[in-house]
């Protein structure tokens, strides 16, 4: 499979190539190139097929996550006389270089501070702000690190401190910690670049959590979720943080009370403040 980057991509007339996605519904929930289409290329599914349905006259680009699926593809496996790409770096690359230019960053920051404070300040920050006050999370004096792994929830929280810091009456700072467990170099970069575009100056320090874990067969997540959180304490305590804040939703109040309920014969949920037994 030949490989065709995101630069020379754009080069292109868009009507000259369709785009293909071949990753996997979850990760499709996420977010599609402009113009992509879905298509499964499991064994069980008839790839084949369907790009004979496709207009002949198109250059056929796939991307995946990061670009090795789609290079990997089988040429022989489709039908021939067709132009087959693989997009390079994949949907991440493409993510990349839309971040890149400093002015499209500046606009992204804006769109996301000026959505807090409008479409969504009822349902987003309102509910944190109040929360904020009632359980007493923020006080005067604090250095809060927000702790933050990349997906939608602890990047939203983080423009929430962001906003609260900003326009509250309490005197406190925040630094923003990403912990690398092992990401691969795209993901870490991938992390980085959404930080940078929504304004976020972000910490990052490195864990062997991945490895550790790498041979837990019996709930790996689980044990995985907890070294994450312990190994925040030690750089938190470092950069002189008296507070962690992590960032959780709803499925994962629900998903924690059904588990005590089902695996150790309990009611207990995720309380909004906890104080840790380990570290002052």
């Amino acid at each position: 499979m030949k490989e065709i980057t995101v630069s020379e991509l754009e080069q292109l007339q868009k009507d000259s190539y369709i785009l293909i996605d071949i990753r996997d519904e979850e990760h499709r929930a996420y977010g599609m190139l402009p113009g992509a289409i879905a298509l499964d290329v499991d064994p069980e599914a008839d790839l084949y097929s369907e790009i004979e349905r496709l207009p002949e006259d198109k250059l056929l680009v796939f991307y995946c996550e990061i670009g090795r699926r789609s290079r990997e593809l089988d040429d022989e496996a489709l039908p021939a006389g067709r132009e087959y790409y693989s997009l390079q770096g994949g949907y991440i690359a493409y993510v990349r270089s839309s971040l890149s230019d400093r002015n499209r960053q500046k606009d992204i920051q804006q769109m996301a501070e000026e959505s807090i404070r409008k479409r969504f300040h009822k349902p987003l920050f309102t509910p944190f702000a109040k929360a904020c006050k009632m359980y007493r999370l923020i006080e005067e004096g604090d250095r809060i690190a927000v702790c933050i792994s990349g997906g939608k929830d602890s990047m939203l929280m983080a423009k929430l401190f962001q906003e609260i810091h900003k326009h509250g009456k309490c005197d406190f700072d925040l630094v923003f910690l990403v912990m690398d467990p092992g990401y691969n170099r795209e993901n870490r970069a991938l992390i980085k670049s959404n930080a940078s575009a929504l304004g976020i100056p972000i910490t990052i320090f490195e864990s062997e959590i991945f490895d550790a874990v790498d041979t837990i067969e019996k709930s790996p997540c689980y044990i995985c979720a907890r070294m994450r959180r312990g190994y925040h304490y030690s750089p938190a305590k470092e950069l002189g943080c008296n507070k962690l804040a992590l960032g959780h939703h709803y499925d994962d109040v629900i998903e924690t009370i059904l588990m005590a309920m089902l695996h150790v014969g309990q009611i207990q949920t995720m309380m909004p403040k906890l104080h840790s037994t380990n570290f002052v």
